[in-house]
């Protein structure tokens, strides 16, 4: 799987900057991923204009796909993850984070659980309907989240600077030696996936820093 190339054709066909990227799979399962693509950039849901009358416009919904997982292959994960760290990489990410949630269907589960849960794979709590959140090409959708929701899932997050709007803001850090003229690295990527938990209810964060900073960044008074 090639997650970098599907990120420059969607962008490329949106010609709008990125905030984010994240990719949802379901935990101990060899199932398809969903990628999905969060978008900064406002559009109006319908052409009529009214004098006088501001008609508000709305962020545009994050696009979703589906990645097959090759079946079949104990290190399924390990390709999943390695694919997702040199896209990463490769658009200039600072770091990427990876959740490891427990199953949400269970007696006791807190609310907000459940909710994060459902938002990992694009369904939203209140009543508007998908395509206000959501441009999906993800045919499993519905099945992977009920399949997370009793075996739990794993949800990586990466922030691009190459084709998103991180490249238009100063890193707190004061700056990402690494980065080349374009705002991106080139391969190989030297940073490898680590170890998921064993534990089935448990919940972890793992972050993988690709960023590295070699400036005196001083502080105002």
């Amino acid at each position: 799987m090639n997650i970098l190339e599907t990120v420059a054709d969607q962008s490329d066909a949106m010609r709008l900057p990125l905030y984010a990227v994240t990719v949802t799979a379901v935990a101990r399962e060899q199932a398809p991923a969903l990628l999905s693509l969060h978008w900064h950039g406002f559009f109006r849901r319908t052409p009529l204009r009214l004098p006088g009358v501001p008609l508000p416009a709305r962020p545009v919904p994050q696009s979703m796909a589906q990645l097959d997982v090759p079946a079949g292959r104990l290190d399924a994960f390990d390709e999943l993850e390695r694919s997702l760290l040199e896209a990463a990489w490769q658009l200039g990410a600072w770091d990427v984070e990876r959740l490891e949630r427990p199953a949400w269907w269970r007696l006791g589960a807190p609310a907000t659980e459940v909710s994060d849960g459902r938002r990992a794979f694009g369904y939203y709590d209140d009543d508007a309907q998908d395509g206000e959140h959501l441009m999906a090409d993800a045919p499993d959708r519905e099945e992977l989240m009920r399949l997370a929701a009793h075996r739990g899932y794993l949800r990586w997050l990466f922030r691009p600077r190459k084709r998103g709007i991180w490249a238009a803001v100063q890193e707190p850090q004061g700056g990402d030696d690494t980065l080349d003229d374009s705002g991106g690295r080139a391969l190989p990527c030297p940073v490898m996936p680590q170890p998921r938990q064993a534990d089935a209810a448990a919940r972890r964060t793992t972050v993988y820093r690709l960023g590295r900073s070699h400036r005196l960044v001083l502080g105002g008074p």
